[in-house]
């Protein structure tokens, strides 16, 4: 059973610690039949105004795209064979600010507070402006992080979910 916790920053730590020693997240979608699709890719994440906000750059593909627009709300685990973990549960929505593009470019450069980061010009030589790059910003509703050594879980939740 998971121990709420009020404020994101109770579990910031461990969220940062996991995510920048897992690195890769399993992203699922639900197609307009309500089955699930996942997929493995590299979010990154920041903190604004003391919650947690995920970037992804990603090509958009017509399936991912199909997905979001039917329902945006996407999860993202993490998973390590020492058992930590951390799941994620998002409101996705593409962005296409060139402003926005480039601060999500400098943040993956710089790997991100979580340390899961990469360069972004081995995938699109273009920088940010490059047409094939897409980004989805993460709007996280509800965070779990599990502790593997005790199986310790705490969740956090954004104001309303219902």
């Amino acid at each position: 059973m998971a121990t709420e916790v009020m404020s994101f920053a109770a579990i910031q730590d461990e969220f940062n610690a996991y995510i920048g020693d897992i690195v890769y997240a399993t992203m699922t979608t639900v197609d307009r039949k309500g089955r699930p699709r996942a997929r493995v890719l590299i979010p990154v994440w920041e903190i604004a105004g003391g919650r947690p906000v995920g970037w992804l750059a990603t090509y958009k593909t017509p399936v991912k795209a199909a997905h979001l627009a039917g329902n945006p709300h996407t999860t993202f685990s993490y998973w390590t064979p020492r058992q930590n973990a951390v799941s994620i549960d998002t409101v996705a929505e593409w962005i296409d600010d060139l402003e926005i593009k480039q601060h999500v470019w400098d943040l993956y450069r710089t790997t991100s507070p979580a340390g899961a980061g990469y360069d972004l010009g081995s995938f699109w030589h273009g920088g940010p402006a490059d047409p094939e790059l897409h980004m989805l910003r993460l709007e996280p509703w509800r965070v779990q992080v599990i502790r593997g050594a005790d199986l310790r879980s705490r969740l956090w939740k954004a104001g309303d979910t219902t």
